[in-house]
């Protein structure tokens, strides 16, 4: 079952109770907290009111985003991460692989972030989390060929993957990439980008033809996924509820 969300970053000004407030009213069924701002790590009393606030509105907690960096962060830091996962209740904590792109990086550092991330996929599975690194730029997720490698490399059953699209993305190259994550991906983070990408945000419903297809992808094998809305347009609450409501409106189509 895909189950819709937002991730709270993209409302950074908001206060948490407000993000559970407009989720709610958006029709979503989870949030994802990011650790910059609503839930920063190692404050897992914050983390505890979060998660009370969200159940308490009838959602889910789709997933801690940290900004934990596998093979550059300190890898104590990991600890506070977790311990602020496990308060909130996430089911996974999403990281970084690392921070340079697939074209830059050697071998040594390949290995490097592959062997932090086994770590941190270790750590997390003792306390029935997974560890999701984000498909990102400047990563070693840049590139779907880099990914794989990556995935293969750490052999953990605690990778959790997840997906997101470019700018201007291409429909057919966008669902080779899913299908080809589709056996370990657990999340999507679902926006429309123009040609400038970040600072070019579409209407959701802009890109039906590339969200509509890969939502039915994402819904074939009947597995538990969160579709997490993220990058509406001007950072505005309305849009979000115009967005949330052709996400909601696509997964039922999906089935």
């Amino acid at each position: 079952m895909l189950i819709a969300g937002l991730a709270s970053v993209t409302f950074r000004r908001l206060a948490a109770e407000e993000i559970v407030e407009l989720a709610h009213a958006a029709g979503l069924g989870a949030v994802e907290w990011g650790g910059d701002v609503h839930v920063p790590a190692g404050r897992t009393d914050v983390a505890e009111q979060v998660r009370r606030r969200t159940l308490l509105a009838g959602l889910g907690i789709a997933a801690y985003g940290s900004y934990y960096k596998a093979g550059h962060s300190d890898p104590e830091e990991f600890t506070a991460v977790l311990d602020t996962a496990a308060a909130l209740g996430a089911p996974r904590v999403r990281v970084w692989a690392g921070v340079l792109g697939s074209e830059q990086a050697d071998e040594p550092y390949r290995r490097r972030v592959a062997a932090d991330l086994a770590r941190c996929a270790g750590l997390a599975a003792g306390r029935g989390m997974a560890v999701s690194p984000e498909y990102h730029v400047e990563s070693l997720t840049d590139d779907l060929g880099s990914a794989l490698d990556l995935y293969a490399a750490v052999a953990s059953p605690a990778l959790a993957g997840h997906w997101q699209p470019r700018e201007s993305p291409d429909t057919a190259a966008c669902l080779r990439e899913i299908e080809a994550l589709l056996p370990n991906l657990a999340a999507v983070h679902v926006f429309s980008w123009g040609d400038d990408g970040f600072t070019d945000r579409l209407p959701l419903a802009d890109r039906a033809d590339l969200w509509l297809p890969a939502l039915k992808l994402l819904a074939a094998d009947g597995r538990d996924r969160h579709a997490t809305l993220e990058f509406v347009p001007d950072d505005d609450p309305e849009a979000l509820l115009r967005d949330a409501a052709a996400l909601r409106e696509w997964i039922a189509a999906a089935g």
